[in-house]
């Protein structure tokens, strides 16, 4: 389910000066977003696969590139996080 409010930060942050406020002070920014703890908490640990499911696959991957995770690292997390669900949806279709 896309979460309406996280979606709204991250097409935010494609304004150049959107985006240069956020690197200068992240909380200051995300205080205006009603965002959910935990969604906080995954956008603290750059944690791309608890951020995948919530958002629009290209506002995900620029955030982070606002967010200044390399492309490399995204990329790694990206597929790790593919290969989680594919095995988790057979283990649950099998088990």
């Amino acid at each position: 389910m896309r979460d309406f409010w996280l979606s709204k930060l991250f097409f935010d942050l494609q304004s150049p000066a959107a985006a240069a406020e956020y690197r200068a002070g992240r909380e200051k920014v995300l205080a205006r977003y009603p965002l959910k703890p935990e969604v906080l908490a995954a956008i603290a640990a750059n944690d791309v696969a608890a951020l995948a499911p919530l958002v629009n696959a290209y506002l995900l991957r620029f955030y982070f590139l606002v967010a200044g995770l390399p492309e490399e690292e995204f990329l790694r997390r990206i597929r790790a996080s593919g290969t989680k669900r594919t095995t988790a949806a057979s283990e649950a279709k099998h088990g």
